[in-house]
């Protein structure tokens, strides 16, 4: 059963196959693994490209870098970023990257606006001083660092100053194989009824290969039976600057010792099946490499976890996964110690069979699936980090930010002759999601309060003309109820919409009718209101009841004597009072059990309603909810942080962090106005503006959801990133929150 992903678009930055190299398929064998562990994740790849040419790779890598021209890393950057990556997991060797020590990685770094988890495939104990500066920037530009050995870990933080809770130690994932004899493959390659060793990868002189051929005489004195398999194609870097010296060296070597014909040299680089097949016919693996200073080896790490005997040197990688009897480890370039070695294990058959096991059963923690898992953990303290520690503003908390100058570009451009948009790609409107009351009605009230500030424009009258329209062709004359979703084609989605919708259209019609100076609006609005009105009395819906109660005030300015009206207002109220003695309690002053959307409205309601029918109880419970919501979203460092709706803040349960959204911001501000308007407390004022500056960067993440360029609003504020679309849910709670801030005084284009 899929496990749900902390994220859900993963990028991976490396040599991808069909290059030959241990990194390429390390690359694709976890980017593979995730993706089937986790089906609805979107994997893509950025592969480094050692050549002009670059290869014929699979669908999965979305774009090339070239390894030696820093521009193509900062190019890369900006696609993973318009790309809306919200992971990106980098494979880092020194030699793979452009520059000095790979220096050209940190131009794609220094780019993205994702978080970054790097897996470490070499750490130098003794690293040069360009390596160790590149190091010192990856460390910068990491949130988490994955390596594969306890010794890896350790020179990370002795070596580099690496914070240790950044590091993650996952093994190197290995094939799921079953525990099986080896005779079942041998017949595949010839070599039934004898007894296989096995090196495999790419070859080059620090494999330490000869060793093993020069251990072969003394092998073959005691086991006559026994062949040396070498599986793999020269390494394309020694290939291009030697040919196949090396090779023809090895079997120079075998002829010499006159073991030509039981060393067998397959000299290809295998897919995956081929090579579960040479790894299943192998009794004895064997990597006998001359460097101390490996941490990782994939190839171990596959016959490992295959359940083969081994006998290796020991560098830093096989020193810890053989540790426990798991393996036998001989010294470095001794082929005498290699044949001592393999002919004790063949001698004691019981032996091999236990140290296989134990092999074969921690392999089980290292299979891929196992490993994918563990990655997403790591991605998902990635995403964290970015906003464990809010960065400090610029300017001191007490000091409000400037109120930018009101934009309407981006509001007209999401309008048509049939209303406003619901949702955009980036800054275009989105027409396959078309149009919905909720938008159009927001829409509406913000023409009409910005009416009340400064004289309309022929594009603000369209504006107000065309939402008024949507909501007059929204109402359902038979039914006396909203409709809510119309497509792009102007058909409905529904037979009614939600009590939620209903409710603001109501809200946006009274508005214009106690404010608007447009006599043929008001007459229209009239009439909705008073048709749309009834059906609220079968509403359960709390936030329909708080919007509703916010009409029922902007239609009682203006017709204070409707006593229908009045007596809606008075049974709305008292549903929403006996809602919060329900489910108030000492340590959770709020209306439901779980604090959800739109929280701010229902204090709102009783504010209203409290003040304006002189009814003490509910404007203070109005007050008292709204302090109590409003500290449970200051942040410690002061900046307003709404509950996310990733989970909302159920009571007794913790309170979700992320995905903010505008919509809470504006609640809260516009609560605040009122509380502020009813009492003269400065407090609440100071509130108000506090939560504005939300949009403005003051956030858990340091970044600002209004984009001055557009006049629009991002969607939400992530985990790490922002939702870059400028939807018009999110559009109209900045354009309102603005335009209830100057009415309520506050001055445009500097700080109060």
């Amino acid at each position: 059963m899929e496990t749900t992903p902390p994220t859900s678009h993963l990028a991976f930055v490396g040599d991808y196959v069909p290059r030959r190299c241990g990194i390429a398929t390390f690359t694709a064998d976890l980017c593979e693994a995730i993706a089937a562990e986790f089906p609805r994740m979107k994997c893509i790849v950025g592969s480094v490209n050692d050549r002009a040419a670059g290869y014929d790779y699979p669908e999965r890598v979305r774009f090339e870098i070239a390894e030696q021209d820093p521009a193509s890393y900062r190019r890369a950057a900006e696609f993973l970023n318009i790309n809306n990556v919200e992971v990106l997991s980098v494979q880092h060797e020194f030699g793979i990257y452009g520059g000095p020590a790979g220096e050209y990685l940190l131009e794609l770094l220094r780019g993205v606006h994702m978080p970054v988890v790097t897996t470490l495939h070499t750490v130098l104990a003794a690293p040069s001083a360009a390596q160790r500066a590149v190091m010192a920037e990856l460390d910068a530009r990491s949130n988490r660092f994955v390596v594969m050995a306890d010794r890896a870990r350790q020179l990370l933080e002795d070596v580099y100053a690496v914070a240790p809770e950044k590091i993650d130690l996952i093994p190197h994932g290995v094939i799921d194989m079953p525990f099986m004899d080896s005779n079942f493959f041998k017949d595949e390659f010839d070599v039934e009824g004898k007894t296989v060793l096995l090196t495999f990868g790419l070859l080059s002189p620090n494999k330490g290969i000869e060793k093993v051929i020069e251990a072969m005489p003394a092998i073959l004195a005691q086991n006559p039976a026994v062949v040396y398999l070498v599986l793999g194609a020269t390494h394309p870097n020694l290939l291009a600057t030697e040919g196949e010296r090396y090779r023809e060296s090895l079997e120079r070597r075998a002829q010499e010792l006159g073991v030509a014909g039981q060393v067998i040299f397959h000299n290809r680089f295998v897919a995956l099946d081929e090579l579960k097949a040479f790894i299943g016919a192998a009794d004895i693996y064997l990597t006998p490499y001359l460097n101390e200073a490996q941490v990782t080896s994939g190839t171990l790490a596959y016959a490992f976890g295959a359940g083969k005997a081994i006998v290796s040197t020991p560098y830093w990688h096989a020193r810890e996964l053989l540790d426990g009897d798991r393996g036998v480890l001989v010294p470095f370039a001794d082929a005498e110690a290699i044949a001592g070695a393999v002919n004790a294990i063949l001698a004691e058959p019981t032996r091999m069979t236990a140290m296989r096991k134990r092999a074969w059963k921690q392999g089980r923690d290292m299979t891929w699936p196992v490993v994918a898992r563990r990655y997403m953990e790591s991605f998902r303290l990635a995403r964290e980090s970015m906003s464990a520690v809010p960065p400090a503003p610029e300017v001191a908390p007490a000091t409000p930010l400037a109120l930018p100058p009101l934009r309407l570009d981006h509001l007209l451009t999401m309008s048509d002759h049939s209303g406003i948009f619901q949702h955009a790609i980036y800054n275009v409107p989105n027409f396959h999601e078309g149009y919905c009351t909720d938008d159009n009605a927001r829409a509406f009230i913000f023409t009409v309060l910005l009416a009340e500030l400064r004289p309309p424009t022929p594009e603000l009258e369209r504006l107000a003309s065309g939402s008024l329209a949507f909501l007059w062709y929204a109402f359902d004359g038979n039914t006396c109820r909203f409709r809510n979703f119309m497509s792009y084609s102007r058909q409905w989605l529904e037979l009614h919409g939600s009590e939620d919708s209903h409710a603001r259209a109501l809200w946006a019609v009274a508005t214009a009718l106690g404010r608007s100076p447009n006599a043929g609006h008001r007459n229209l609005c009239a009439l909705l209101f008073q048709r749309g009105l009834p059906p609220v009395a079968r509403f359960s819906s709390p936030r329909a009841w708080a919007f509703t109660l916010i009409a029922i005030h902007e239609y009682l300015r203006t017709l204070s004597g409707d006593r229908v009206v009045a007596q809606m207002r008075e049974t709305l109220t008292t549903l929403l009072v006996g809602l919060y003695r329900a489910n108030a309690t000492p340590d959770w002053s709020w209306f439901e059990r779980i604090a959800t959307y739109d929280n701010a409205k229902l204090s709102h309601a009783l504010i209203l309603s409290g003040y304006w029918t002189s009814q003490g109880e509910t404007l203070a419970i109005g007050l008292d909810s709204l302090r109590w919501l409003l500290e449970a979203q200051t942040a410690p460092d002061g900046h307003f942080a709404p509950i996310g709706c990733h989970g909302f803040w159920p009571h007794g349960g913790e309170k979700a962090r992320f995905d903010q959204q505008p919509l809470e911001a504006h609640a809260m501000i516009s609560a605040c106005l009122e509380a502020f308007s009813v009492t003269r407390d400065p407090f609440w004022r100071v509130a108000a503006r506090r939560c504005f500056d939300w949009f403005l960067g003051r956030n858990d993440l340091g970044q600002p959801l209004y984009d001055e360029s557009t006049g629009g609003c991002r969607d939400a504020l992530l985990q790490d990133h922002l939702n870059q679309n400028q939807g018009a849910e999110s559009s109209l709670a900045y354009a309102l929150s603005w335009v209830e801030l100057r009415r309520a005084g506050e001055p445009e284009g500097v700080a109060s």
